[in-house]
């Protein structure tokens, strides 16, 4: 396998915002002011957070769902959708 690539971060979209890839081609976390903090005690894998992401940035291995900090913008969806609050958003 090849070395993992270092993706650019978000300061590389053009000017004015207007940009037609996903937040997969640029690591947009560092923009960040609030963080999703999961608690797996609570979490029943209902996979609601994972569906309603818009940054894909919630993934399941099949056991478990972990969150990419790499591509979270913070927005906050994860936790407002989730039905048993397994989810708080923390300030960065």
């Amino acid at each position: 396998m090849s070395e993992k690539q270092v993706k650019p971060g978000w300061k590389s979209i053009p000017i004015g915002g207007v940009c037609w890839k996903s937040s997969e081609e640029y690591s947009t976390g560092d923009w960040r002011s609030n963080r999703p903090i999961l608690d797996s005690d609570k979490c029943t894998n209902c996979l609601i957070c994972y569906i309603y992401c818009p940054d894909s940035c919630i993934s399941w291995d099949g056991e478990k769902i972990t969150i990419n900090y790499d591509y979270c913008k913070g927005c906050g969806i994860c936790a407002t959708e989730c039905p048993v609050t397994a989810i708080e958003m923390v300030k960065e």
